[in-house]
């Protein structure tokens, strides 16, 4: 009986996680024998943080995949077809879209992870959904509606519109893709590692070993060390201002007491498999997993043109101020 149990539990773990696969995969070595990490990757993905309605399973069959990626192939061609010259002016009210499609790299693929196609990074809670607490979920809200419709100065903009960080969490932790400047750079001492964000080049330090450094960052305060040949890194103290980042173009915020933790580990020559799970009790009922895959890239960071002081900000600002002078309070409620 006590083999039976034991093997229902060993089971029930199987289930509740999906497991990768063994190798004997052995990564290059830096110079002073950890596993060699630096170059440049990509999480560029179809595969976004939570999973869509349009999936009901973390498994994505390989037939739908394939159509679903076909799909997005024909529609990157459709947007990179020149415009009909006879197509006449836009429609009042159409919405002409906010970027050529040259300019979006949101990738062609769902991600594959132990040879397995994704619909959502989070693997855990199983619904592939950020279990928010009902006062978690009102925060949000609330910090989204503050950001749409807070335009009396520079302060009360998103840290992305004010080019301090980049948006959608690209910079982290946890590092998440979004449609454009993917590209994560590696670089590593025997002291620390850089990971240099494509997206407003925010640079990640990240101290291996104990040191003590009790500021709020905007990217948090991490420590690595390494567990054998995967790197930790554990982040804490997350600037109170940390929120107003991730509301462009994210789905989460992070309170300043969050604790998040991120494993590196390189699984192959092209690819570093990349884990996390965020703890905030403050606004989670529970702790949230996700796994991703870095990709290896041929192409190296390009310059990404955001400064801070931003010169879209004094329009933003200005049309604001037009609003107010006819009586619009402001511009979400009157796209509403």
């Amino acid at each position: 009986m006590r083999k039976h149990l034991a093997g229902l539990a060993i089971l029930a773990l199987a289930c509740a996680a999906p497991a990768f696969a063994q190798t004997t995969y052995t990564a290059p070595r830096t110079a002073d024998g950890r596993p060699d990490f630096q170059g440049f990757w990509t999480n560029t993905s179809l595969t976004s943080l939570e999973r869509s309605g349009q999936f009901k399973d973390l498994l994505i069959p390989a037939d739908q995949a394939a159509k679903l990626e076909a799909g997005r192939l024909a529609a990157n061609i459709r947007a990179d077809a020149p415009t009909d010259p006879n197509s006449g002016a836009p429609k009042k009210g159409q919405d002409v879209g906010g970027y050529n499609n040259a300019y979006v790299d949101a990738g062609l693929h769902y991600a594959t992870i132990n040879g397995e196609k994704r619909s959502s990074w989070i693997v855990d809670p199983p619904n592939g959904k950020i279990p928010y607490t009902a006062s978690g979920r009102k925060a949000f809200d609330d910090g989204l509606h503050f950001v749409r419709n807070t335009f009396d100065g520079p302060e009360s903009r998103p840290m992305a519109e004010r080019c301090l960080v980049g948006f959608g969490s690209t910079g982290g932790p946890p590092m998440i893709n979004v449609m454009y400047n993917n590209t994560y750079q590696f670089v590593q001492t025997p002291e620390n590692v850089l990971i240099n964000v494509e997206m407003n080049h925010d640079a990640r330090i990240i101290p291996l070993g104990d040191a003590k450094l009790d500021v709020y960052q905007w990217l948090g305060r991490s420590r690595g060390k390494w567990e054998g040949d995967t790197l930790v890194v554990e982040t804490t103290n997350f600037h109170p201002g940390e929120s107003l980042r991730t509301f462009f173009s994210a789905s989460y915020l992070l309170s300043p007491d969050a604790k998040v933790t991120e494993k590196f580990t390189r699984i192959s020559d092209s690819e570093l498999l990349y884990e996390f799970t965020v703890n905030d009790p403050k606004l989670f009922s529970q702790p949230w997993r996700a796994e991703m895959i870095f990709n290896k890239s041929a192409q190296p960071a390009y310059e990404y043109a955001c400064h801070e002081g931003n010169h879209a900000l004094p329009g933003i600002l200005a049309g604001a101020r037009e609003n107010e002078k006819v009586g619009l309070v402001n511009y979400a409620e009157e796209s509403e």
